[in-house]
């Protein structure tokens, strides 16, 4: 397999119809800041210029942001961009790297094709195993591991004490990737401060998920300015667009349309905990923009009910990995399309059980 996720454009292609939910990406259906979209108008004339090759303003909007220097920032496409760098970077072939056995599988994906030999921890009660990673880091003499935090699939995390810990633990000589994808969803206490830093540390963010900027593909890492200066020796210097400047300037300029997203992130997931629940489910807490619900068997009966909603045009997704399959994952999203899924939930587990 050579795609990590088949994508809902996909999925409509095959059946010949949309989605009345699109609820599968962990994408913001709550759309960006309208001021976002005035920028983008705004700036819709300069297209035919590059953007800033040395992306000043962004790094200095993410330095201020996070209350760091803007040599301590690098700018690229996405998190998922700025990992195949890293690999290339910091990974030669045949270099262990260690990451846990179900976990975001694109980072697994750039680990194969750079040619390193990709190592993995299975879950420990749905989240990943701080401990078990930091062994398989040691016993391999890794170059990387990876820890998402919060993360993805489950929705689950660490809260900033055992990530520090985590961290601290690991050889000098191994790079740690943090992937905060989710970090603004997160509870208070979840991330380190983002000025704590350590010399084998990079940590990952990004503007796709709360910030709902995913079609444009801004993300960032932080960490030691030795490590992120070494990306300007690998990235495409042009690799931003023109458009995603100032939509991205804008995004963090509006804290306000932030920090409403984020709760009504937090009231559509306690709608669909709440539906499990009347269902006989368990939700499995998250923080995150998505649930993971325990269909309460194994990952084929999951599957069924995941095909029952896809059949019913609610578009979701589900784990592969063993014990994490026995869930599917629900990204949230506006009302509208919360209605559609209550209304689609019932049947598809009833026809799943049935079967």
């Amino acid at each position: 397999m050579t795609v990590p996720f088949v994508g809902p454009e996909t999925l409509v292609r095959q059946r010949g119809k949309s989605f009345a939910a699109r609820i599968g990406a962990n994408e913001s259906g709550f759309g960006p800041s309208p001021k976002v979209i005035e920028a983008v108008r705004a700036a819709a004339g300069e297209l035919w210029m590059y953007a800033d090759p040395e992306n000043f303003a962004l790094k200095q909007a993410f330095a201020a942001h996070l209350g760091l220097q803007p040599a301590q920032i690098a700018v690229g496409g996405g998190i998922d961009g700025l990992l195949g760098l890293t690999v290339r970077l910091f990974a030669q072939a045949g270099d262990a790297v260690v990451t846990s056995l179900g976990a975001y599988p694109t980072f697994n994906f750039h680990v194969a094709g750079f040619g390193a030999r990709l190592l993995t921890a299975p879950y420990r009660d749905d989240r990943e195993d701080l401990e078990a990673l930091a062994v398989a880091a040691k016993r391999e003499n890794a170059a990387i591991v990876y820890l998402a935090n919060p993360d993805n699939p489950m929705g689950s995390w660490h809260d900033a004490a055992a990530v520090k810990a985590f961290v601290e633990a690991i050889p000098a000589r191994t790079l740690v990737v943090l992937d905060e994808a989710y970090g603004e969803t997160a509870p208070e206490g979840a991330l380190p401060p983002s000025t704590w830093s350590r010399p084998n540390l990079l940590r990952f963010r990004t503007l796709s998920k709360a910030f709902g900027l995913a079609g444009l593909r801004v993300g960032y890492v932080f960490g030691p300015p030795e490590l992120v200066g070494a990306y300007d020796k690998v990235r495409n210097h042009f690799g931003m667009s023109r458009i995603a400047e100032p939509a991205a300037l804008a995004a963090l300029a509006d804290r306000d349309w932030l920090d409403s997203v984020i709760g009504r992130i937090g009231a559509a997931r306690s709608r669909i905990a709440g539906m499990a629940a009347r269902h006989g489910l368990a939700s499995l807490p998250s923080a995150t923009n998505f649930i993971a619900i325990d269909c309460g068997r194994d990952g084929a009966f999951a599957k069924k009910v995941l095909d029952g909603l896809i059949a019913r045009d609610i578009f979701v997704r589900k784990p592969a990995a063993p014990i994490l399959d026995r869930t599917i994952r629900i990204s949230v999203g506006p009302e509208a399309e919360m209605d559609r899924l209550e209304e689609a939930f019932g049947p598809a587990l009833a026809a799943a059980r049935a079967a």
